[in-house]
Formats: structure tokens, sequence, C-alpha cells
């Protein structure tokens, strides 16, 4: 009897073990699928224009990710104006979600800061696929620190700055843009735009553009060159180049090529407005006919620079998982699926097949009016590019041409670098607000800058960029000697 009560009870110990394993079991399922097993619903946050239609088409996105990963998606967009600031007011409180749309130096001060996850164990196990199909220099650019905080969107991972024309004024006039290679060589046009075409702006309102590797963004002073001296961070404004550039700009200004409000403008010169006859902005393979779609008239461009890979063009479109996600495998789930599953991709992008958008006989696609006037998103915020359709009048070898373009460009002296401010933070809040006072104005060519140029750098000097430079290269150095 004595050992029949033993027997009984390890037994009634073994099955309770089982059920508690069993139940934990459950638990760590439930919590990973949601309550009860249900799909769990990420939270996904994204800049745009809210559409009309996105309940319609997350409906069939969601129907699509029950049966692939059980789960479901809330998308919400942020329109592009208040992007900035709820954005980060969201991460400022902790407010729970799973996945956002980052970018630049949010993506790099939000990851220092402790607001997204380092996912490289996700993208080694969850995200797997995801990592096989992203162009290395995506994922080697955004490190922070050795890690990864986001999924880059596979794109063009290289920059390059255009001149871009008005092609009936260019052949109107029978311009030979291709000898177009600095700012001084588009006078001659613009002069006769001012001449003959009284309702064009011979320049849409651009800054004039610095051809550096820039540690923040074209409007602080602290910069590596491209070519020459790589090794060493200079205040690029007491460059030679930015003398003889503001000169340039200055007399274009003067003679009436841009609008006398230029350094103050809010407009953002929209391409779909032909009131302009040249600006200047980053490119990529057939842009130009991405961009005459959008205008409906007719654009080209000619390069200002060679592709070069940046920090800034790897890290332009991010999904970042929130430190605050219940769950990140599941948001890791998605993102991977979104990168690697054409028809999700797809469908995120376009919309619904009939609805949004007609399918051709060849594969390619065509718009319908319900995806420009309720279902237009920023492609390039979504995710990979390469497993998109192409539009039936886009060229067949364009992501082949894109991945040619990638692997053409020479990496920046910065890529993959990161600085890290709080040394020096004050003084970069001092500097912020001096070039906010002289750069607009300098890079529109509104003053001179022999003698606004001295100026904005004797305050520059007060204001301690010394002691910038000197944190920025022992940071560089530091990173440099890692890198070997």
């Amino acid at each position: 009897m004595k050992k029949r009560l033993i027997l009984l009870l390890a037994l009634v110990l073994t099955i309770g073990t089982i059920l508690s394993a069993c139940s934990g079991k459950d638990s760590a399922t439930s919590n990973k699928e949601g309550k009860d097993g249900q799909p769990y619903e990420i939270k996904w946050y994204t800049i745009g224009t809210p559409q009309k239609d996105t309940d319609k088409v997350f409906k069939e996105v969601n129907k699509y990710l029950e049966e692939k990963i059980n789960a479901t998606v809330k998308m919400t967009q942020i329109d592009w104006g208040d992007w900035a600031q709820k954005s980060q007011v969201m991460i400022n409180s902790g407010e729970p979600f799973d996945i956002i749309f980052t970018n630049g130096t949010e993506y790099v001060q939000n990851s220092q800061k402790g607001a997204f996850l380092a996912i490289d164990d996700l993208l080694n196990k969850e995200g797997k696929d995801l990592k096989e199909a992203l162009d290395p220099a995506l994922l080697e650019g955004i490190k922070i620190d050795g890690k990864i905080y986001g999924v880059p969107t596979n794109k063009e991972a290289a920059r390059q700055t255009v001149y871009t024309f008005n092609k009936r004024l260019v052949d109107k006039y029978n311009f030979d843009i291709s000898k177009v290679q600095r700012l001084e060589d588009l006078e001659p046009m613009l002069k006769v735009i001012k001449e003959n075409e009284p309702s064009i702006t011979p320049m849409a309102t651009f800054k004039a553009y610095l051809p550096f590797d820039y540690v923040f963004n074209n409007e602080m002073p602290f910069a590596f060159a491209i070519d020459g001296d790589r090794e060493h961070v200079i205040n690029q404004f007491e460059s030679d180049l930015a003398m003889e550039t503001y000169k340039t700009m200055h007399n274009y200004y003067k003679a009436g090529y841009l609008k006398e409000d230029a350094a103050t403008s809010k407009d953002s010169w929209p391409m779909d407005v032909e009131n302009w006859f040249v600006r200047m902005g980053d490119s990529q393979p057939y842009a130009d006919s991405l961009w005459t779609r959008a205008a409906k008239y007719d654009l080209v461009s000619v390069p200002a620079e060679e592709p070069t890979t940046f920090n800034d063009s790897v890290s332009g479109s991010i999904q970042a998982i929130s430190a605050t996600s219940k769950n990140p495998e599941k948001a890791m789930e998605f993102l991977n699926l979104l990168n690697t599953d054409p028809y999700l991709r797809n469908l995120v992008d376009k919309g619904i097949e009939g609805v949004h958008y007609e399918k051709n006989e060849d594969g390619s696609i065509k718009d319908l009016p319900a995806r420009i006037d309720r279902y237009n998103l920023p492609t390039y915020s979504l995710g990979n590019h390469f497993i998109l359709n192409l539009y039936e009048n886009d060229p067949k070898d364009k992501w082949e041409k894109f991945k040619e373009f990638n692997e053409s460009a020479k990496p920046a002296p910065t890529l993959g670098f990161h600085f890290n401010s709080d040394p020096v933070r004050s003084e970069l809040a001092s500097i912020t607000n001096i070039s906010k006072e002289f750069y607009p104005a300098l890079a529109t060519g509104s003053v001179d800058p022999e003698e606004y140029l001295p100026k904005y750098n004797e305050k520059l000097k007060e204001a301690g960029i010394d002691k910038v430079l000197k944190e920025i290269q022992k940071q560089f150095d530091e990173w440099k000697s890692e890198q070997k």
C-alpha cells in the first residue's frame, strides 16, 4: 500500500508538471499569437497623407496575413507636415506600438536612446528571407555601434544629385544640357528663359548643393570631402568651393533667375505645376520617366555628381520595431513577408487589383482612378522595391538597372559612422540656430557671400564649432580603427 501511494503521488506530480508545462507553452503561444490564440494585431505607423481606401485595402491584407502568420495589421498614416512632431511625441511618451517608419537623424537618435529594438537576432530568425533579399550596403550603413535597429527599404542604396529640366523648353530653345556639369554652366540657358518665358521662373527654388559627405545634413557645418582628404572633418563653409558656389547663386539671384523670396519661401515647387525650367534633387535609374508620369509633362536630367553611397541614402526609408512592441517576433514576421512576398508587397503599395489598378497580359500594371484618388501611398516608405510590379511604360530592365546603379556607387567616407552628439549637445543647439539664420539666404543667393559667409563662420566659432569638430574627429578615428 505504501509503495502504491508513493507511485500514485509521483504520477500526480508528473501529470501536474506536464500540465504546467503545457499551460506555459499555451500561454507563450497565446502571447505570441494574440489573446486566446487570436491573430496578433500589429500596430504600424507610417508617413503620408491618410487615404480613403486604407481600410478597404487592409481588409484584404489582413485576410492574407491571418492565413500566413496569424496576424493582422492596423496601419496608421500621419500626414507629411505632422509627421516629425507627432511621431516623436508617440516615441517619447512610450506609447505601445510595433512598427514605425523612420529615417536619417531620427533613426540614429531614437536608436541611440533605446526607442527602437536591435533586430540582429530577429533578422537571423524571423527575418532570414528578408535579410537575404537586402543589399548588404543598406544593412551596413544603418548600423549603430555595430547593431541594426531597423529594416531599410531595398531600393537605390546610392545617391546621385542631378539637374532636372523642363524638356519642352530644352527642345524649344535647342539647349545642349549634356554640357552641364557645374552650377555655372546653367547661366546661358537661364538668361534665355528669363528673357523669353515671362510665366516661367528659371530656377525652381533650391539651395545650392556642395558635394560633401555630411555628418548631419548640408545645412550644418560638418563634412568630409568625397575626393581628396577623406579622413578629416571640416567646416565646408570655410572652403573655396562654398564661396565660389554662393557667389554664382548670388549673381543668379540678382539677375532674377530665382524668386525674390527664395530664402523664406515655403513653396514646395511641385513638379505637376509647369512654372519652372531647372531644379536640383536626388535621382535614381529611370527617375525621369517616373517624374514625367507624375508631372504629366516631359522632364529630363543630367548628373551633377557620381553615384555615392551615403548614410542618408541608405537610411532614407527604414521600418523600426519599437522597444514598446509586445510581440517583436510577429512584427518581424510581417516585415519579412512584406519585403519578400510580391502579392503582399503590391497589395499594400498599389491596392486591390481591379479596383485600384489593372494588370496587363505581360504582367505590367496601370493605375485606375481609385488608385490616384483614394489609395496613393508613398512607395519609397513601404518596403522592397524589387518585387513591385512594373508599370506598362516602365523599362523592362528597371530593377536590374537599380542593382547596377547600387553596385557602381563608391562608399562615402562616413558610411556606417553615426556621431553621438551627447558630449556637445549645447554647442550643436547654438550652431543649429545660427545655421537656420544664415544658410537659406546664402544657399539661395539672396545675400552677398563675401559679406555674409565670413559673418556666418565667425558666429560658428563663437558658438563652439571647434569643440564639435574635435569631438567628431575623435569619434570618427575611433570608429575607423574598429573597421580595420
